[in-house]
């Protein structure tokens, strides 16, 4: 059954990320990452590659954005790389950095697309990371200065701006369990590196706000719907615990200016949280939108009598590691996630009913399988058209009963870098031939294009 049309000013966009696609990791004076440094270290990356050719977007973005444009896109949600802007972070300003980025937004215009930048996906300057990275409060600082600077340079041809991507998983997978860069273990305290990161949008809030361009400014979190595996009890506080890790510690201080009381006893931080009040009210800085990261459905039960968790092992979940994640039976992706696009509507609800009327959009959505090429050199990935036909359709439910969505970004244009995955997981919608760089429209590309091309002229109609 088609989708059916969503208003003509819904946002269709798809997303990308810059160390990602970007390469170029040492030109034009671009300095080292976190992600540059992380990839070095021995089993960070299950299949030993890197980011430093990536998808070779740096060069290719003119082609890259024609091709978004013939496939409809009115939207392309890209991230700034920070060390191409202030490559140590804090102190001299890069200009070819800065020249590159007004470079993809007046090609997005040139071709209709309308470009949203994201100031900051992951790959914080390396020298800051030396200095404390997250876990400290001057990181916060310099990022708004960085956020304010490049808002100043290129706000004339950029309106709509993204803080933050997943602050959750910049703390929790960098500082929690070291899976994604940093690679620090920190325990608990990775709830810190939340809270500077949540400083640091609130900082460059204010400061962009000054600056009079009239941008729209928001935030991206990764949202999950989140359900107990029954009505028992245990379950019902393994739900709570999730939720409050997952959703609450971050949606509420951005949204309502204060941290849940319950996560914060749960991972034994209140005292260090109870003498930092006086940030809340910089990071609930108002918003123009917020962003959401949506890909799957968490069922959650207590752990069976006899299953704890191994206090040895680096936990990403400081204060609700007893918490079992149930398989419900539904269809997963490559990566393992679950099938559930219904829950798009549970975590637009989230927003709606902290700060109802502020309008979302859904900053990804998307799916890794495993693309198999034909020997015509076609990719038919019918399982990844399904997943965006469901998705897209969760997205008229959504907005049929009058939550706030206002768009959608399919992740991922392109295949890519897949952070500790490395190049073994493709979630894009072209496929890119990493060896050569060429580009093949997957099926789910094409059938993107017919689905925005049918939207349009429903919008019409």
């Amino acid at each position: 059954m088609p989708t059916p049309a969503l208003p003509a000013d819904f946002v269709w966009g798809t997303a990308t990320a810059s160390y990602q696609i970007e390469g170029a990791v040492a030109e034009d004076g671009r300095g080292p990452s976190i992600w540059d440094t992380f990839t070095r270290l021995p089993g960070a990356i299950s299949d030993g590659t890197n980011g430093d050719r990536a998808d070779d977007h740096y060069h290719r973005y003119a082609d890259d954005i024609a091709l978004m444009a013939r496939l409809g896109f009115n939207a392309y949600r890209f991230s700034i790389a920070w060390p191409r802007i202030v490559p140590a972070g804090t102190g001299e300003v890069n200009q070819a950095g800065l020249d590159f980025y007004r470079r993809i937004a007046e090609t997005c215009h040139e071709h209709g697309i309308t470009p949203w930048a994201t100031l900051y996906h992951w790959d914080l300057p390396q020298p800051l990371e030396d200095a404390g990275g997250w876990l400290v409060p001057e990181t916060a600082q310099a990022f708004a200065d960085y956020a304010a600077l490049t808002h100043e340079a290129l706000g004339d041809v950029v309106e709509h701006w993204i803080t933050l991507n997943e602050p959750w998983c910049s703390a929790l997978l960098g500082y929690g369990n070291g899976v994604h860069a940093p690679g620090k273990q920190v325990g608990s305290d990775a709830l810190k590196a939340a809270h500077h990161l949540l400083l640091g949008h609130g900082l460059a809030v204010q400061k962009m706000r000054a600056s009079g361009h009239g941008s729209t400014i928001g935030i991206t979190l990764n949202l999950y719907s989140v359900r107990p595996a029954s009505d028992s009890a245990a379950d019902a506080e393994a739900a709570r615990r999730s939720d409050g890790l997952g959703n609450r510690f971050f949606l509420d201080p951005v949204l309502l200016g204060s941290y849940p009381r319950d996560v914060l006893a749960d991972a034994g931080v209140q005292e260090w949280f109870g003498e930092r009040t006086d940030d809340l009210p910089v990071i609930a800085a108002p918003l123009d939108f917020v962003g959401i990261n949506y890909y799957s459905r968490h069922t959650v039960a207590a752990p069976e009598d006899g299953q704890f968790s191994d206090p040895s092992v680096p936990s990403a979940s400081p204060g609700s590691e007893r918490v079992v994640n149930v398989d419900t039976g539904a269809p997963k992706t490559f990566m393992g996630w679950e099938v559930h696009p219904d829950g798009i509507l549970d975590v637009v609800a989230m927003v709606a009913e902290r700060t109802p009327g502020t309008p979302v959009y859904i900053t990804e959505n998307g799916a890794a399988y495993d693309d198999q090429v034909a020997p015509d050199g076609s990719v038919d990935d019918e399982d990844r058209c399904h997943y965006l036909e469901l998705h897209t359709q969760a997205c008229a439910d959504a907005v049929a009963a009058g939550l706030p969505l206002r768009g959608y970004f399919a992740w991922s244009f392109l295949d890519n870098f897949e952070w500790a995955f490395g190049e073994s997981r493709r979630f894009g919608i072209v496929r890119v031939d990493y060896e050569t760089q060429e580009r093949t429209v997957k099926r789910s590309g094409w059938w993107f294009r017919d689905f925005l091309a049918g939207q349009q002229q429903g919008s019409q109609a």
